[in-house]
């Protein structure tokens, strides 16, 4: 295992983290997968007061004791933003308590998506009051946030400079962040890349054309590396639901450096095979076709579908699509059906794609049953 600093935490943190939002079968298997994640030399360890028993578990694994000393291991949990100091104060004790902690290293916002969650935190008398009450009396340790905003608000929050460290989506197949995660780094801000097995594109499963393109690397492996390689980047999430899920990505846990020739040229092939198979109806994620009169999330369902068109990403891309309409505002946006023909994106597109053709091709691939948030 590798450690990067933490941004200006100066928390030596393993390259990879423990998320505990899907170990939840029960204590006795959270605890089995806490006590192989330390094993295999994970210093860090993510939950959240929203996942469910997540902060139970890990607080009983804690009081029956780990084999590590408190000082060698870092806890970070996330509490979402709140309108009032008060309401937070509250949520901060709660959380200890279940944990069965006298501080956190790191106190996360969890969640901060919207305009009005930005109002909150950065409001006189808002959330962040009690945040730095409990900075002040020791109880945290470093402040930071976790977004599944847009890339606008992402960068107005790291704009505050209220915050040590984000978590955010990054990945090979999702680039929109990158210019967060440069800001982010700019002000020294630890940067945790959220879920990039699952949301990365469930890379875990992968379609034969995937990986076939991928050579000898898996496109997990792969998309591991991108982030790896990037300096920037402090840790990636791994959410497993049991000690096994832990050994296959932890094989990349000590290949931190350059890309390799050998890399490179496969994430070239990539490319070019993205080209050619979506040719004239390729969108390039220039996003300015938003906002779209009908709050359809124009980008990312066209983003869906050049997945799976090039690649046949099929799977992942049903998966997040049928959350449009269905998730608030951790994945906002109308599915592609929506559409009126209004036109209002077509002058829009430097590329001069038939967008309303595509969303409609888009909502016959993948809509279907509806799709929630795990811990939603």
């Amino acid at each position: 295992m590798k450690y990067r600093r933490f941004g200006k935490t100066n928390l030596p943190l393993s390259v990879f983290s423990l998320g505990t939002m899907r170990y939840l079968a029960s204590p006795e298997n959270a605890s089995l997968t806490i006590e192989k994640a330390l094993e295999l030399g994970i210093n860090h360890i993510e939950t959240a007061s929203g996942y469910g028993k997540s902060e139970n578990y890990l607080g009983k694994a804690l009081q029956n004791g780990l084999g590590v000393e408190r000082q060698d291991l870092f806890i970070t949990t996330k509490i979402p933003p709140t309108p009032n100091a008060d309401t937070m104060r509250s949520q901060i004790d709660d959380s200890l308590t279940r944990l069965n902690l006298d501080y956190v290293d790191c106190l996360g916002i969890h969640g901060l998506n919207t305009w009005e969650h930005f109002d909150w935190v950065t409001a006189k008398n808002g959330c962040m009051q009690a945040v730095g009450e409990a900075v002040a009396d020791g109880r945290v340790r470093h402040v930071g946030f976790s977004t599944h905003a847009p890339l606008e608000i992402i960068l107005a929050a790291i704009n505050t400079d209220l915050f040590d460290f984000v978590n955010l989506h990054y990945y090979y197949f999702f680039q929109r962040n990158r210019s967060a995660v440069e800001l982010a780094s700019q002000k020294d801000m630890g940067v945790f890349i959220i879920s990039p097995a699952d949301k990365g594109g469930r890379l875990y499963t992968p379609p034969q054309k995937l990986q076939e393109l991928c050579n000898e690397f898996s496109p997990l492996e792969l998309n591991y590396r991108f982030l790896l390689s990037d300096h920037r980047v402090t840790t990636l999430s791994v959410g497993a639901a049991t000690p096994d899920e832990l050994i296959e990505p932890l094989k990349v846990a000590e290949r931190v450096g350059e890309l390799t020739a050998e890399e490179i040229a496969v994430f070239n092939e990539l490319e070019n095979h993205k080209n050619m198979a979506l040719g004239t109806d390729k969108c390039s994620q220039c996003y300015k076709c938003l906002p779209c009169p009908e709050k359809i999330n124009i980008p990312e369902v066209l983003r869906l579908r050049n997945l799976a068109v090039a690649y046949d990403i099929n799977d992942y891309a049903q998966y997040r699509y049928r959350m449009f309409e269905n998730a608030g505002h951790w994945f906002p946006g109308m599915k592609g059906n929506k559409c009126t023909d209004c036109g209002d994106c077509l002058p829009k597109c430097p590329e001069g794609l038939d967008i309303p053709a595509l969303l409609r091709d888009a909502h016959t691939r993948f809509n279907g049953a509806k799709g929630r948030r795990l811990w939603g």
